[in-house]
């Protein structure tokens, strides 16, 4: 069986041109000349995946995407959108609203089946996998009617992959559910009054961020981005509320991570207000350590976020891993820490 993909383009040379590509290729193609017959034929059709242009009459692609995420039946498909040069300002808009990627106007054969096949094979993925990270989240609910409209929720949504250093939200936009992360690295952060920036956690697979704005109906306190290449799932706060209301027992295992989060910042503002730098360094170097797949190959972070994990100057991090690396402490290649003496950086005195 082809794959269905719908084109919603109201410029006709480019629509058809896309139809034809596709039909050689030997995927099924439905097509519409503006967002609001696009978004109905996606509805009727439902389709693998939807590729969009953004300006067009009577709906444009952003709102075709909301609508799209407004339904179970649509909003788990893969979206692209197609966009004119002078609109990539915009796209952070776009992957905001839940694109999953987008071509600049003019691409060719090759970028449009190269963009399709990796969409489509990411969505075949997506069915496969069940992240660990969401094991702990069913735990909550085990033996309660909960579990089955969790793996509901989770059944509709959609993996959402973020690169390196790409933001996932900001400190002060509003919190719209509840981010699980499913593979990667997440930093959360806070920028202090003279600029510099401080890492509040790092959130690895099986950790979730947003509890706090979610339970507390609050915007975001700190911005969160991925440190390497990560994916994480969104499960929207209405959905999360309604389960919440339900059942009793799910809204005291939240309040019991966010109380344990509250506490490990508590703790962490201690030790930037009283260790040592040598003491700070080696607690960030083992925070990392111990949250790695594989800490015998090493850790790869750069000076500026180390800098920012443990609360000092750049320029203070390379003087003390330099003191590290001679006292045999640690090996540094470049970005990559490998730790060399565990018990010694453990035993680091204050």
């Amino acid at each position: 069986m082809s794959f269905k993909i719908l084109i919603i383009e109201d410029s006709a040379d480019i629509r058809e041109g896309v139809v034809e590509i596709l039909g050689l290729a030997g995927y099924t193609v439905f097509s519409a000349s503006n967002g609001k017959m696009g978004l109905e034929l996606a509805k009727v059709q439902l389709p693998d995946l939807i590729l969009c242009d953004v300006m067009m009459p009577e709906m444009d692609g952003y709102g075709v995407l909301f609508m799209l995420g407004k339904s179970a039946d649509t909003a788990n498909i893969p979206f692209i959108f197609l966009t004119a040069k002078a609109e990539r300002i915009d796209l952070r808009k776009a992957m905001e609203m839940g694109a999953d990627d987008y071509l600049t106007k003019p691409f060719d054969d090759v970028e449009l089946l190269n963009a399709i096949e990796s969409r489509l094979k990411k969505k075949k993925q997506q069915k496969e996998f069940y992240s660990k990270g969401l094991d702990e989240l069913s735990n909550i609910v085990a033996r309660t009617d909960g579990l089955n409209e969790l793996k509901r929720v989770i059944r509709e949504r959609k993996i959402r992959f973020f690169k390196k250093n790409q933001v996932i939200y900001y400190e002060g936009d509003r919190g719209n559910g509840l981010y699980v992360v499913l593979s990667g690295k997440i930093k959360t952060s806070k920028l202090a009054d003279d600029g510099r920036e401080l890492i509040t956690g790092l959130h690895i697979a099986d950790q979730y961020l947003g509890i706090q704005a979610l339970l507390a109906g609050e915007a975001y306190s700190e911005t969160a981005s991925a440190l390497e290449d990560s994916q994480l799932c969104l499960i929207p706060k209405e959905q999360l509320q309604e389960m919440l209301n339900l059942y009793p027992e799910v809204t005291d295992s939240f309040i019991k991570l966010m109380a344990g989060q509250i506490r490990e910042s508590e703790e962490r503002l201690l030790q930037l207000a009283y260790y040592s730098v040598r003491k700070k360094m080696a607690d960030a170097i083992l925070r990392l350590y111990r949250q790695s797949d594989s800490p015998n190959e090493g850790v790869r972070i750069s000076r500026e976020d180390l800098a920012a994990l443990a609360g000092m100057a750049t320029e203070t991090v390379s003087r003390t891993l330099s003191d590290f690396r001679n006292e045999g402490l640690i090996e540094k290649n470049g970005s990559v820490i490998t730790v060399l003496d565990l018990q010694r950086l453990v035993k680091m005195k204050n």
